[in-house]
């Protein structure tokens, strides 16, 4: 039974609306923290099956966008397990960048690993200009989650894949009902309580809200992507869905 604080792309409303930019501005410090106390540090497993699931070249250097960035957990664990790849990270929240450089620097990773503000639905980058794109824990605070799939499509070259790593409240397995209290009543107690912030109420409603794995698979499918695999982890309550960008 885990839970990741999870992080939003640009929302409708401007301040500090619900999976916004600005409401992860508020957490962005404590941020990490509050990852490894809640999924029980889990969640670093989880990034580095998503790492695997990019299947990037090994015959030249890749270049991998991490979309919804966050303090660039994801993005450092692909720079980790591909010395040789240039990784670019873009999130809504430019305090979680800020924590995100500090993260940089400590692990002389400044010259690999580049981190900017940036909107998923909106993405400044060229057209099959990366390798692999991937995201972890974000993909369900995009307004607009079918524009941020085409747009993940739209930068990953033919042949590349797309990783998105997503919580979702179990459905089914003896689990599934326990795991369903700690999301919707531990999980917003205690991150409130560590962080002071009632931000993180609002996982509850947004991992409820997620759509069930073959539903996200099928919307993938209609964004250009080819779905290659759904696999459910820790017992459903965190779902990777690989998928690759076939030819223009």
């Amino acid at each position: 039974m885990t839970a990741v604080v999870p992080r939003g792309v640009v929302a409708a409303q401007a301040g500090a609306a619900a999976g916004s930019g600005a409401m992860f501005d508020r957490i962005a410090r404590r941020y990490d923290l509050l990852n490894r106390v809640m999924s029980f540090g889990v969640d670093r497993r989880w990034r580095r099956r998503t790492v695997r699931a990019l299947a990037l070249p090994s015959d030249r250097p890749g270049r991998v966008l991490d979309v919804a960035t966050g303090t660039g957990d994801l993005a450092i664990e692909v720079a980790g397990a591909h010395p040789t790849a240039e990784v670019v990270g873009v999130d809504p929240s430019p305090n979680m960048i800020e924590v995100g450089r500090t993260k940089l620097t400590r692990r002389g990773l400044d010259g690999r690993v580049t981190l900017e503000e940036g909107d998923a639905q909106a993405l400044r980058f060229a057209d099959a200009s990366f390798d692999g794109v991937c995201i972890g824990f974000g993909i369900r605070n995009v307004p607009d989650r079918a524009l941020a799939l085409r747009e993940m499509a739209r930068v990953c070259r033919p042949g590349g894949r797309v990783a998105v790593l997503e919580l979702g409240e179990p459905r089914r397995g003896l689990i599934a009902p326990l795991a369903r209290f700690h999301i919707r009543h531990v999980v917003p107690r205690v991150g409130a309580w560590l962080s002071g912030a009632k931000e993180y109420r609002y996982l509850q409603s947004s991992i409820a809200a997620f759509p069930p794995p073959d539903e996200f698979a099928a919307l993938m499918g209609a964004s250009g992507l080819t779905v290659l695999e759904v696999m459910p982890l820790t017992f459903g309550v965190c779902t990777l869905y690989v998928a690759v960008r076939g030819a223009p």
